[in-house]
């Protein structure tokens, strides 16, 4: 599959995210299992990420660590 794009608002400004549907999925459901919308689980990422690193990368490297933890905590 190829890339969804998404507009989003971080800290007052748009911008675009362009990610596969299904790291948009995963996103969506980290986000509903902390009890968040998926607007401030972005915004949350882009606060932490480190200097240099792209937002969507970001977000890929954040669903993969959540994701993999709570497929362990399933075991």
């Amino acid at each position: 599959m190829g890339l969804e794009k998404r507009s989003v608002r971080i800290a007052g400004h748009r911008t675009s995210i362009a990610l596969e549907p299904e790291f948009w999925a995963a996103l969506e459901r980290l986000a509903a299992r902390r009890g968040e919308t998926l607007a401030s689980l972005i915004a949350a990422v882009d606060g932490a990420r480190e200097p240099g690193q792209g937002l969507a990368s970001a977000l890929r490297v954040f669903a993969l660590e959540n994701y993999g933890a709570e497929c362990e905590g399933n075991n």
